[in-house]
Formats: C-alpha cells, sequence, structure tokens
C-alpha cells in the first residue's frame, strides 16, 4: 500500500512529517506553519488506507483540523476526548501512536478498531460504536472529576445528529446540575449518515447562517466586563436574559440549558479553532462550541456523495467507485438483503396504502431508500432515534397502519423498552426488519448483530424468524405484514444466496420448520445463513464419516416448530442446532427448552458464537476460524460428539 502521498499543493521535497508523530507531545512541538502540512498528509493517510480496506472516510476528513487543535490546546490521556460514535477517531488515533502498519491495517485482524477502544489506547478514555454517547458518559466523568477534587478537561465532541438521540437531551438537561466545567463541542456537518433530519436539524442551520449572534452577544459582554463590578453585572444579564425569554436578544437553545454557546467557528480554520479552544479550556461554566465542518473535506467523491462515503468498501480514489477485492467471489446474482427488502416494501407499500417503511437516518443502509424514491409519502427517517422509531411505529399502528421499522439488529438494542412496553405489551401488528444480525466483521463488536434472539425471545407476543435466501426473506415479510402483532425478521449482512424471487410471494405457516434433507443419524436445525453451512456438513459427515444426516430450514425461533422437534428426540439419535448468533439465549437455547418442557431427553449439539464480544477482523472467514467455527472445527466437533454418543449408546445397549 502506497501511503506516502503528499499533497501536490506541497513540494515533494519537503520531508514528511506524520512519521515523526509518535504522540501528542509531537503535536504540540510542531510549529504552527506545519501543521498545514501534517493535516494534508493526515487526509492523504486515511485516503490511502480507506481506499484499501473500507471504512468512514467522510467523517473522519472532516475532523482533521479539529482533531489537531484539540491535541494542540489539551493534553490526553490526561485531558479526555469522549468522541460521540468514535467512528470519526481515525485522525487521533494517527496523533497518538497508532500510525504506521497497525493504520494502515485499520479494521482487519491485528489492525487498528474502526472506533475508539479503551483496550487499544490509554489516549482513548472511552469506547462507543452508537450515536448519542458522548455528552452522558463526558459528564459523568466531569462529575467523577469534580467529586474526585482532580482538574483534568473533559472534551465531550458530538455531531449534530447526536441531538436528535434522546440521550444526548437527557444529558444535555443534566449539565448544569451535576458539573460547572464541561466542554461541548458541536461537530455540525448537517449529516449523521443520511441527511441530518427534523427541528434539531433545522435550528442548527439557523444558528450556523445568524452571524449576528455572537457578535451581539460578544458586544454586549465586552460592554459589562468594561464596568467597575462588571463581570457580575454580566452574569446577571445572562441569568435575567435566560429567565425573561429573551427580551432583547435571543439565546441559544443552548443556554437555555444552562451552557455558553459560542460559534458557529470554521472547522477547518487551525488558528480559530486553537483560540476558541483555549478559550473554553478556561471558561468556569459549561461551554459548547458550534464547529461547522465538511464532510468529506479533501476528496472531491466523499464531498459529492456523503452518505456513500460515510462507511465506505475499498474505492479507487480518483473516481470513487467502489472496487471488489480480487480474493472476494463474485456472484453476480445474488443481491445485498438490504435491497431485497427494501425493494419488497416497495411492493407491498405500492399495493397497500397502509404500509409505511420507517427508519433510524439508515435509509440506503436499509435498503429504504428505494421506498423514500417511490413512495415518499410512505417513507419516514425519524433519524438517529431507535426508541422514537419503534414507539411511533406503535403510534402508527393503532390506527391501521402496518409500519415495517427497519433498523440494525445491534441499534435496535437502543429501542428495547418500547418493543416489550409500546409494541409487544399492547399486540400491536409492528414488523420490524433486523439488518447485520449476525457479524459485521469489519465493525467489530458494536456492530455484531449477535444478541437479538436472546434479547427477543423472551418477550410474549413476539414472532421472530430468520430467511435461509432472499426469496424466503420476502415470504417473511409478506407473512408479517399479515400478523395480528409484532413480527421480527433477522438476516445478515451483504449478499443472499442467489435465488430467484417469486413474482407472487407466499404466506409462510406461522412456527412451521422446513425439512431440506431426511436423515437418521443426525438432524441439523440451522437457523437462516447457516442453513448453506448445515448442508455443506450433512454432504461431508455422510461422505466421510458415513452417517446419515438430516438437515432442517428452521424458519422460526418463535414460535418454535416443536411438533417436528419432538418427532426428531424420539427418533434420533443426535440433533445438531446451528446459528449465527451468541449461545447463551439464542436458538440452541431454545430447542434445548421445548425438549425439556417436554421431558423429552435428547442428545443436542449447539453450534454458535461463544459468550464473549467477537474483536473486529478483516472477514467472517477469519474470525469463524478464531472462535472455532470454521467448516473443519465444525465437523470435527459434530464428528466428536456423534462418535461418544455413538459409543455411548452402543454400550448402554440402546
Amino acid at each position: 500500500m502506497n501511503t506516502s502521498a503528499v499533497s501536490p499543493a506541497s513540494p515533494s521535497v519537503l520531508p514528511r512529517i506524520l512519521p515523526a508523530i509518535h504522540g501528542p507531545a509531537d503535536v504540540k512541538a510542531l510549529p504552527p506553519e506545519k501543521l498545514p502540512q501534517l493535516a494534508q498528509e493526515i487526509r492523504d493517510e486515511i485516503i490511502a488506507v480507506t481506499s484499501q480496506n473500507g471504512g468512514h472516510v467522510g467523517s473522519n476528513l472532516g475532523v482533521v483540523e479539529l482533531t489537531l487543535a484539540l491535541h494542540r490546546v489539551f493534553s490526553t490521556p490526561e485531558d479526555q476526548f469522549v468522541f460521540d460514535v468514535s467512528h470519526q477517531g481515525y485522525v487521533h488515533k494517527l496523533l497518538t501512536g497508532r500510525g504506521g502498519k497497525f493504520f494502515q491495517e485499520l479494521r482487519q485482524s491485528g489492525g487498528a478498531g474502526g472506533f475508539l477502544s479503551r483496550a487499544e489506547s490509554v489516549h482513548d478514555c472511552y469506547g462507543a460504536g452508537h450515536a448519542g454517547t458522548a455528552l452522558s458518559a463526558a459528564l459523568g466523568m466531569a462529575t467523577a472529576r469534580d467529586l474526585r477534587g482532580s482538574n483534568e478537561h473533559v472534551v465531550a465532541l458530538c455531531g449534530d445528529a447526536a441531538f436528535t438521540c434522546g440521550i444526548t437531551m437527557e444529558a444535555l438537561n443534566n449539565v448544569v446540575s451535576s458539573t460547572r466545567r464541561l466542554i461541548v463541542i458541536l461537530n455540525d456537518n448537517e449529516w449523521s449518515i443520511a441527511k441530518n433530519v427534523g427541528a434539531i436539524s433545522k435550528y442548527l442551520t439557523r444558528l450556523s447562517t445568524n452571524p449576528t449572534y455572537n457578535r451581539v452577544h460578544h458586544d454586549l459582554e465586552r460592554f459589562f466586563t468594561s464596568l467597575p463590578g462588571g463581570q457580575d453585572m454580566h452574569q446577571m444579564w445572562v441569568k435575567w436574559k435566560r429567565e425573561t425569554k429573551d427580551f432583547f436578544v435571543p439565546s441559544s437553545l443552548f443556554e437555555k440549558f444552562g451552557l455558553r454557546y459560542i460559534g458557529p467557528i470554521d472547522g477547518h480554520n487551525l488558528d480559530e479553532l486553537v483560540k476558541n479552544l483555549e478559550f473554553a479550556k478556561h471558561s468556569d461554566t459549561p461551554i459548547i462550541l458550534h464547529v461547522l465542518t465538511k464532510k468529506g473535506k479533501g476528496l472531491e467523491a466523499a464531498l459529492a456523495h456523503p452518505e456513500k462515503f460515510h462507511g465506505a468498501s475499498p474505492y479507487d480514489p480518483a473516481t470513487g467507485e467502489s472496487i471488489t477485492p480480487a480474493a472476494a467471489p463474485v456472484t453476480p446474482a445474488a443481491s445485498n438483503y438490504q435491497d431485497v427488502m427494501g425493494k419488497a416494501l416497495v411492493r407491498f407499500a405500492k399495493a397497500d396504502p397502509n404500509v409505511v417503511g420507517i427508519t433510524g437516518a439508515m435509509p440506503s443502509g436499509t435498503g429504504l431508500s428505494h421506498l423514500a424514491v417511490e413512495c415518499p409519502r410512505q417513507f419516514f427517517d425519524v433519524g438517529i432515534a431507535e426508541e422514537h422509531a419503534v414507539l411511533f411505529a406503535a403510534g402508527l399502528a393503532t390506527k391501521g397502519i402496518r409500519p415495517v421499522v427497519a433498523i440494525y439488529s445491534t441499534f435496535l438494542q437502543r429501542g428495547y423498552d418500547p418493543i416489550i412496553h409500546d409494541v409487544a405489551l399492547q399486540n400491536l401488528p409492528v414488523t420490524f426488519c433486523m439488518d447485520r444480525s449476525g457479524l459485521s466483521p469489519n465493525d467489530g463488536p458494536t456492530h455484531h448483530g449477535l444478541f437479538d434472539l436472546a434479547y427477543l425471545r423472551p418477550v410474549p407476543n413476539a414472532t421472530i424468524m430468520q430467511p435461509k435466501d432472499e426469496d424466503e426473506l420476502v415470504d417473511m415479510m409478506h407473512t408479517s405484514l399479515q400478523l395480528p402483532g409484532p413480527g421480527f425478521i433477522r438476516y445478515p449482512r451483504g449478499a443472499g444466496v442467489g435465488v430467484k424471487i417469486k413474482d407472487k410471494p407466499a404466506t409462510l405457516a406461522v412456527g412451521q420448520a422446513e425439512v431440506l434433507k431426511q436423515g437418521s443419524g443426525i438432524m441439523i436445525w440451522a437457523l437462516g445463513s447457516m442453513v448453506q453451512d448445515a448442508l455443506a456438513l450433512a454432504a461431508r459427515l455422510e461422505a466421510e464419516e458415513n452417517i446419515s444426516v438430516g438437515v432442517v430450514n428452521a424458519r422460526f425461533v418463535k414460535p418454535l416448530d416443536r411438533t417436528l422437534l419432538l418427532n426428531h428426540a424420539a427418533c434420533i439419535p443426535l440433533i445438531v442446532t446451528m446459528e449465527d448468533h451468541v449461545l447463551s439465549g439464542g436458538f440452541g437455547s431454545a430447542v434445548l427448552e421445548a425438549l425439556q418442557d417436554a421431558n423429552r431427553p435428547a442428545a443436542v449439539e449447539r453450534i454458535g458464537w461463544p459468550d464473549t464480544f467477537v474483536e473486529h477482523g478483516t472477514n467472517q472467514k477469519i474470525l469463524r476460524a478464531a472462535h472455532g467455527l470454521s467448516p473443519d472445527a465444525i465437523h470435527r466437533r459434530v464428528a466428536d460428539r456423534w462418535r461418544n454418543h455413538h459409543t455411548a449408546r452402543i454400550e448402554a445397549g440402546v
């Protein structure tokens, strides 16, 4: 990988600065005139690495100067930077000793993670992968500092989309009652993943386009502080203005919550950033700096297509076109599951105006962008607000609307209480399409969808299913839209298996599994994406171990096909379950519980992910091998279990 490119604007004879940056002290030691060159080298490095590995391109290119300014003014790890989501932490990684080969293997096995992690560096004070975390966490850290009597600075870096999250607004409401010293940076680029939506976005646009706001406030501050006892007079003025609803000069929304607002600030002007951060550093009241940045600055393709370059696959930096790694299998007939879902929803919405789609700032990632184009009145993007998305759907469902809520499995965790309290308790007909169930290898533990079965199985009235292929996904959507209560459909990231989708979807019998292959020795009950693995395992066990092996496409986790399961338990020596989910509380657990409830003893071998947070990795194959889930490892495990069980049965005379 060539990462030595220098900006065309910089003479090639200049020695590179970035390789000599081993920590924040090196950033502070640079003369100011060298910072623009370092900023360009950082952009070159990010583009070179993400074009090879993929990653969050636009957000990181947008915060280069801001991150440099932070490290010029503050000192980590003593001072703490809490990044919201933390996918915009690549610059911070490069400035804190994680450059070179480690960064060049970004999002790959053994390389730097795509998010910040306390386990990766002492400079990462807080790890995250979901939006809306920074302000609450930073407020907790600042309050802990006050309780301990220490003096470090805590800086929360929040994207503008974070303020569409209920958690952020809850934290904002508690700032002044918890601490007197907190610095909040509002990084405003008008985007989360998709274009920001809602009243907060419009409000921030009004603030950022009102150049007279701070001039009027600063003129008044200078006037008061120039008088004898002026500081006290100014504080009285600020308090009076806040409490009398801006009789003369309007306050910002943030000042209503007790934070001093400064901005808008040019997020690519290092001098202005440093000056304002120095002021915030010495402020004796919570302060918010409104910083305007360009998502994707330095890469024309990212500026032109910010949604695509939020989280991009490998791409050509010159054209912005996506490239397919040479080792990737080419399956031109296979469509991505999110596109299958999105196009199917368009069909259902056109046939029934009561069918609507809801996304939380992920129209492209979930496939709902198809609905936004074809049926805009039936499409709702609520921003990064998963709790609201679920509650909003519940309200719609009470009035005869059939909402389809499309949210990644890992993000739906944030809407868990309203799933129980508002949707399931009232048995409302809401369909949840849970994309990225299973592994999201490059993104790591914050994005793996490995827990949804465990958190949904205990919920009464829930119907939970997973398709084996694209066509069955459409059948499940069709089936769910006819259910009297909530339906949950989980499916993996990426391409399906390439099957043709029927012209007319079928209504599935709820709770009925599908026998794909009969067997007399072992029956493999596989769920969703593991069905293909199960068929391959069955063929190998028959060829190499001379065992008669059958395969069941389970389809439904709840309700489980107990009739078929109990029939198999009565005559099949060994049942194997396979799932792309943690074993604790998952599909295999449901099988064991069903057998115990029926007092039907049976030998069961469960295949799934262990009780751990799975790390990020180059691909599924590497991560599966690391956790005992490679085809060879599974084959050995099942064959050994069969031999041990078969021997025990012979010895027992069965």
